[in-house]
């Protein structure tokens, strides 16, 4: 969180995975407007994308960047890092492709 707001409840955060959106709860920062959903609510929205049969690669989640210091930030949502098996202190390789941003675990 940047620090400047806090952090209230909504229900309007939006995901979307090919043509599906998901509407789900969580927090929101009043200053940065970055968002937060909980655990047990990105399980929710996995386990009907499954049963839609859309859940597998790639997958596809819409985020907010948000800024920290002079740089800026994405966040890596707990499903994938726990699929990927991310510990967090892993070293990454990122590069630009056109307007695409690649990320891949080093080693």
């Amino acid at each position: 969180m940047c620090g400047k707001g806090v952090l209230v409840p909504v229900d309007d955060i939006v995901s979307e995975i090919e043509t599906y959106t998901f509407v789900e709860r969580g927090r929101r920062c009043t200053a940065c407007g970055e968002e937060f959903i909980p655990d047990e609510e990105s399980q929710r929205m996995i386990k009907v994308a499954r049963r839609l049969g859309l859940w597998g690669e790639p997958l596809r989640l819409h985020r907010k960047l948000s800024r920290s210091g002079r740089g800026t930030v994405l966040r890596i949502p707990t499903d994938i890092e726990r699929s990927l098996g991310l510990r967090g202190d892993e070293e990454v390789t990122i590069t630009k492709a056109g307007r695409k941003i690649v990320v891949e675990i080093r080693g």
